[in-house]
């Protein structure tokens, strides 16, 4: 027997909640070990949850001055026992203490919350609005902030110039790893989080980051150890167990998130978050525990009345008979995204519009574009179509460099930016070759653009608005595209632009069979229903348009 036998061993007890034996095991290992600091912090930290602060706060102590100084972190934990006791001008002097000698400590966004409580507590304002460490937190939050509604690129920019500035700001290298794993630029994502590791081998937030980052890159080798790492460790503060949580439920190991969220639910934070709960539930959910689910979904139904997420998979736990499940559930607290596209249906554009814009869908969808299935990745595609801007400008083009991703589906991403406006060639990775997008519109396989071809699908986009997807703007673009190149040299004369592009809005509807006729086209186009009929049996004949619809046909029935 030796500290890792009774460490494992309070492990367990934890698992169970057995704070008491717990407590015996972490005494035990220090025991065996007492120069190493973290036994020591971890039996602190069972007396500080067993409610013993004093008895917690003399360990950290004897940490600090005894054993190891440069665990500054004590320090912050002693401010939450002192705030625990009432006893808020010790919390406050210990907060400075720990502020003062770790000025980009880990941290920072706890202590801004503290100083407020302190603050309120004291009746004055806390002494602490000098520390140096406050000059950063500011910008961090706005980063953080921006990371949290989807803006990924403007929040790269904030961190990076953030990080040059205080090179030791680990939380902020942390963040900067994230927003260049949401840019799927992974290569800087590594170099970041390992940055981060090099100077604090220990850090939660950084081994948790990285675990997902092997994960997504298919790195298991380098993945399996860190998670045996990760699952034996047991977070001191809620925040830290909060991401381990989460990272646990990401990599399905869905056993050590259910443990930890239950912890979680167990503090004060659990009495106003429904966002708790959901995950709480989910993990019930995928480890098979289905009447927990319904109790922490019931309680997030209460917490969140307005919210149609509890709702929504109260009403999936109704439907499971004997036998259970095999679908795994998202820890992510929105609705699953084939219901949110249901909804989106009946939206709408300038609905839409706005729905695209919450900060938790719109994260989200971002997510959704790395790593849903085919269909869903369509999805999101077209639902950039309305909701564009520089953030979702930024992701399409990750987006074409991706290799693993299918060269259909980046047709219609660098389709999306062209309609933006991004008229500079772009990068891109199609066929598995790396390649530039020239700047024109229209297919390689034509040598010239004649100036009347681009007014038609221009006019023809423009009539469309948005009454029609981005995948059926798409097509009509293509079909002019492959009517011209099969037609090339003898390309008809353009006399009537505007009867060429109600002809292609018109298949274009009768292939996605939307229900059209020729005298609306020919109301709208301000043109004849012959000039139309002349120009739709031409396009027809060249390319095929019957054979096309019975393949989108067919395409529809395999997945009715």
């Amino acid at each position: 027997m030796d500290a890792t036998f009774f460490f494992e061993r309070a492990l367990q007890s934890l698992d169970r909640l057995h704070y008491d034996k717990a407590l015996k095991y972490f005494r035990r290992a220090v025991e065996y070990e007492p120069d190493n600091p973290v036994n020591h912090c971890n039996m602190a930290g069972i007396l500080s949850e067993m409610g013993q602060y004093e008895e917690s706060n003399a360990i950290l102590k004897k940490v600090i001055e005894e054993i190891d100084p440069t665990m500054t972190e004590c320090y912050f934990y002693m401010s939450n026992n002192f705030a625990n006791m009432e006893d808020y001008e010790s919390a406050e002097t210990s907060l400075v203490s720990y502020l003062e000698k770790d000025p980009e400590g880990q941290f920072l966004e706890e202590s801004e919350e503290m100083m407020e409580l302190l603050s309120y507590e004291l009746d004055r304002p806390a002494q602490i609005k000098t520390i140096k460490s406050r000059e950063n937190l500011f910008e961090h939050d706005k980063a953080r902030m921006m990371l949290e509604e989807g803006k990924f690129s403007e929040a790269a920019k904030v961190l990076e110039k953030l990080v040059r500035k205080y090179p030791d700001f680990l939380a902020a290298r942390n963040n900067l790893a994230l927003a260049y794993y949401y840019l799927a630029d992974y290569k800087k994502a590594l170099q970041s989080v390992e940055g981060v590791l090099e100077a604090d081998p220990g850090n939660l937030h950084a081994l948790c980051n990285l675990a997902i980052f092997y994960s997504h890159l298919g790195e298991r080798e380098k993945l399996n150890p860190l998670l045996e790492l990760l699952e034996k460790t047991v977070p001191y503060h809620s925040e830290h167990a909060f991401k381990l949580a989460t990272t646990m439920g990401i990599l399905e190991r869905h056993e050590t998130a259910y443990r930890l969220f239950v912890r979680l639910l167990k503090g004060e934070e659990a009495t106003y978050d429904p966002a708790l709960y959901h995950y709480t539930a989910v993990a019930a959910w995928n480890t098979g525990r289905y009447d927990k689910a319904r109790k922490y979904w019931k309680q997030a139904e209460k917490l969140d009345r307005e919210s149609d997420i509890p709702k929504f998979y109260l009403s999936q736990l109704d439907g499971i008979r004997d036998g259970g499940n095999d679908v795994s559930l998202s820890y992510h607290y929105h609705l699953p995204y084939e219901e949110q596209f249901r909804m989106l249906e009946k939206t709408p554009a300038k609905m839409l519009e706005q729905f695209g814009r919450d900060p938790l869908v719109r994260s989200s969808f971002f997510w959704a574009l790395r790593h849903g299935d085919y269909d869903t990745k369509l999805q999101i595609l077209q639902a950039f179509g309305i909701i564009y801007d520089s953030e979702i400008e930024q992701a399409l083009r990750s987006f074409l460099k991706e290799p693993a991703e299918a060269d259909e589906l980046k047709r219609i991403a660098i389709f999306l930016l062209r309609n933006m406006g991004v008229k500079e060639p772009l990068h891109a990775v199609m066929s598995g070759k790396a390649t530039d997008i020239p700047s024109l519109q229209h297919s390689a396989n034509l040598p010239v653009w004649e100036k009347k071809w681009q007014e038609i699908v221009d006019t023809a986009l423009k009539r469309m608005d948005r009454r029609y997807d981005i995948i059926q703007r798409h097509d009509l673009q293509t079909l002019w595209e492959e009517f011209l190149t099969r037609m090339y040299p003898a390309v008809p004369k353009i006399h009537k632009i505007e009867g060429w592009a109600a002809a292609l809005e018109y298949l274009t509807a009768k292939m996605h069979r939307r229900t059209i006729s020729y005298q609306e086209v020919s109301y709208r186009y301000e043109v004849s229903v012959s000039t139309i009929k002349k120009y739709v049996k031409l396009i027809d004949e060249t390319c095929g348009i019957r054979e096309k619809m019975e393949a989108i046909f067919s395409k529809y029935r395999e997945k009715l």
